[in-house]
């Protein structure tokens, strides 16, 4: 527990000084990632001649150390010649008080068949907002069809103090693990958040499930120890899971250090993100970063990301290769569902290659890792 005791020194520290420097801890979402998958991205997205290869795989994490690997039960081998399974997601999505049109317009930017979801309206929010969002995930087709929205019915309480956030996460990634699903990599959300790239080739970095697993399970009682400490923290999702993370033997040689989102903060003291708008579309773009924060509720720079980044009409899903309808006269090209494994990655592949490339460079892995 000394080493843990240090962590927390340096994250109660680094809170305090240090928000720029480490931009890996950040609220409301917590984001990590498993190094085999970076390594599958490097492979598999270039030769050595630098030509485009096959899609990304699904991922087997690999322990920094060498001890231990962990091998999703599910995986069977492949004939080399075989296209790989593209990853699958979990998100949740959670939203506060008059969020329920932006979380289902997220919802919708962010929606895949082979994804799964589970949407939160905090308690704060009305009981007819909280209907009105059940309704439309109840009564959409879509939906209906792939059985992959699942909505929180009893709301949690969350505020910005203490440790409801991280209950909520802990609460809808237990509910992801029951279900049984198979998917790869948990995503954390709030309905400010607004995708930047498509779902289509983009595996964005997330919490991996085996470190899902650890956290809900907790085999050597770490991540409930962690908790009990944290719940005296005013801003408890900044640091529990980078804390587990960097103190379970066999995940803290696999983080990277980015929180994957582009936002301005305020300048000093670099707390509170400012609200993007038209103004900001460039440096979102050139960011290569697979999200954005913080929104404001119909801003029309959504609408500008949906048209030149998304290639979404109003109301729709974000279309990918399983949209194989057609798109004339401003119909729905998701209302013909064809293979839901076929990808068709957009532009943003090539941008989250260039974030990637980055992150895994000599100056930005390891020296940035869990100290």
């Amino acid at each position: 527990m000394k080493k843990l005791r240090s962590y927390y020194s340096n994250a109660r520290h680094h809170h305090n000084h240090h928000h720029s420097e480490r931009r890996w801890i950040l609220f409301p979402i917590v984001i990590a990632s498993i190094f085999a998958v970076f390594l599958l991205f490097l492979t598999t997205l270039t030769s050595p001649t630098g030509a485009r290869l096959l899609p990304f795989t699904r991922p087997v994490l690999l322990t920094g150390s060498g001890s231990s690997a962990f091998v999703e039960s599910k995986i069977k081998p492949r004939p080399v010649s075989s296209l790989p399974d593209p990853p699958r997601f979990a998100y949740l999505i959670s939203g506060s008080a008059g969020d329920g049109k932006s979380l289902r317009r997220t919802l919708l930017a962010l929606y895949h068949p082979n994804n799964r979801y589970v949407v939160h309206l905090e308690r704060a929010s009305s009981p007819e907002e909280r209907e009105d969002l059940h309704g439309y995930i109840r009564n959409s087709s879509l939906f209906r069809r792939f059985q992959n929205v699942h909505v929180i019915e009893k709301a949690n309480l969350v505020t910005y103090r203490g440790p409801t956030m991280v209950a909520n996460t802990l609460h809808a990634a237990a509910i992801l693990l029951r279900e049984g699903a198979e998917w790869d990599w948990f995503i954390n959300l709030s309905s400010s958040d607004y995708p930047l790239m498509t779902q289509d080739g983009s595996a964005w970095m997330a919490l991996s499930r085996p470190f899902i697993d650890y956290c809900i399970w907790g085999w050597d009682n770490l991540p409930r120890t962690v908790l009990m400490y944290y719940s005296n923290f005013l801003s408890s999702p900044e640091g529990y899971f980078h804390t587990v993370l960097c103190n379970a033997e066999e995940f803290r040689n696999t983080t990277v250090n980015s929180d994957l989102h582009f936002i301005t903060w305020d300048n000093p003291p670099k707390q509170h993100p400012h609200h993007l708008t038209l103004a900001d579309m460039d440096r979102m773009v050139n960011s290569n970063a697979p999200f954005a924060r913080k929104f404001r509720r119909e801003d029309p720079v959504l609408d500008k990301i949906d048209e030149e980044l998304l290639n979404r009409g109003f109301g729709m899903p974000t279309p990918g290769g399983w949209c194989i309808g057609s798109h004339e006269n401003g119909t729905d090209p998701c209302a013909v569902i064809g293979d839901t494994d076929v990808i068709r990655p957009g532009p943003g592949a090539r941008r989250l290659e260039s974030l990637v490339t980055s992150l895994l460079s000599t100056e930005n892995f390891r020296p940035k890792q869990c100290k």
